[in-house]
This record gives C-alpha cells, sequence and structure tokens, in this order.
C-alpha cells in the first residue's frame, strides 16, 4: 500500500480536488469518473460525491493509495 500524507491550506478540501491535488486523478474529468465508479472509499466507506468536504484526520482510498488528511 501507498500512504500519502496530504497538508490542508484551509479548513478542508473536496474529494474530486485532492484526487486531482496528489495526482491520482490527472484531470477533474477523470476524478469525477473515479469517484462516480464507486472505486474512492472516505475513512473506509464508498464514496460517491465528488464535492464531499474533507478534513484533517480524515483517510481517503483509492485501490493502493492511501491519502491522510491532515491540518496545518
Amino acid at each position: 500500500m501507498i500512504e500519502v500524507e496530504f497538508a490542508l491550506r484551509g479548513d478542508h478540501i473536496t474529494l474530486d480536488a485532492l484526487l486531482k491535488a496528489t495526482g491520482l486523478a490527472p484531470s477533474g474529468g477523470s476524478a469525477k469518473g473515479l469517484i462516480a465508479a464507486g472505486e474512492v472509499l472516505v475513512d473506509g466507506q464508498p464514496e460517491t460525491r465528488r464535492g464531499r468536504k474533507l478534513r484533517a484526520g480524515q483517510v481517503v482510498s483509492v485501490g493502493a493509495h492511501r491519502i491522510q488528511v491532515v491540518g496545518t
């Protein structure tokens, strides 16, 4: 498993923006596709809302990638 920490610059980031910022999705369209296909988990649960707000302490998983959202 590939684990990455992502430091927030504000109080939250949307799920699609996080996927783009970490390089797991090269574009907004591909992020939307991953999310719609049910391939993205937030805190272990499938998430289909691309605008889902993520805050420090949450974990996003896509395939073998795990992103820990941390505060600054």
